[in-house]
């Protein structure tokens, strides 16, 4: 059988840039997929085939998967890695952002694993890898939109997962922990544009730091990208890959912390993680 395909959302940098590069190493025909794919120019000379992808334009993702069907004749393992942290107060994040932040992280990951679903049940096996967060399973302040996009990608994989069992095809979590990507800078600065002033500003100010600080090269609480393809390329790869994959410093403790504490306790700690004034 010819190699197997693996498409990549959000490929052009973090861990879509990692990940494109690890499944590459595994024998994968690994596709790089991003809205710019003048970023994506190392990957094109690593031998990965680059393609330009908009996760929320139906034609835009209904072409990409076309081109990798009519170029390979099938898609193996799809990676929803595209997605971004809108923060923000629930008070002054605009509807219209909240739709945006839905649309990429959660809609946006639906759309593209509608699109290779068919050609999956016709080949009778599959993977959907769907990139989550610790943060789909506890919330951190100011992140009202974000956890609530993170949280549906859990609860639609849970679903996904027993549906798409008798076809063969497997679905798996990975929930990382703080990684340090553009990511967390990106976030920090939506976060002080939407509440970095008024009633906001002093839990805005605490967790601006947080999430900026996580973007800094040898920030000790948060891992690098590779931590995360590994795990990606590791449930590609697994003949029985496990359902959840938490990776990275602070997941599985903080993942575990956020189920035994009551919940006002477990505020506490998160609050003392993030900073922010008690």
């Amino acid at each position: 059988m010819d190699k197997k395909v693996a498409l990549v959302t959000g490929g052009s940098s973090g861990i879509g840039e990692v990940a494109a590069r690890d499944l590459k190493d595994a024998g994968f025909t690994v596709y790089a997929a991003a809205r710019r794919t003048d970023r994506m120019a190392a990957l094109e000379q690593a031998g990965i085939r680059t393609i330009a992808l908009d996760v929320t334009d139906e034609e835009s993702a209904r072409a990409a998967v076309e081109r990798i069907i009519a170029d390979e004749g099938r898609i193996d393992v799809l990676v929803n890695n595209a997605g971004y942290g809108s923060y923000g107060s629930l008070e002054e994040v605009p509807l219209t952002e909240a739709q945006a932040q839905l649309d990429v992280n959660v809609l946006g990951l639906a759309r593209l694993t509608q699109l290779v679903l068919p050609y999956m049940r016709t080949q009778g096996s599959g993977r959907i890898i769907n990139i989550s967060s610790m943060g789909g399973r506890f919330a951190t302040p100011l992140g009202s939109w974000y956890h609530a996009s993170k949280y549906a990608v859990e609860g639609l994989s849970d679903a996904m997962r027993l549906e798409l069992e008798p076809f063969g095809i497997d679905v798996v979590l990975i929930e990382p922990g703080g990684i340090r990507t553009e990511w967390g800078a990106i976030a920090a600065d939506n976060l002080r544009a939407t509440s970095g002033q008024g009633a906001y500003r002093m839990q805005a100010e605490a967790m601006t730091r947080t999430l900026a600080a996580s973007s800094e090269p040898g920030y000790r609480l948060a891992s690098p990208p590779e931590v995360v393809g590994r795990a990606i390329t590791k449930a590609a790869t697994a003949r029985k890959p496990r359902t959840r994959y938490s990776v990275g410093i602070g997941a599985t403790p903080m993942i575990w912390l956020s189920r035994v504490l009551p919940d006002r306790t477990f505020d506490s700690v998160i609050k003392r993680f993030a900073g922010v004034p008690a």
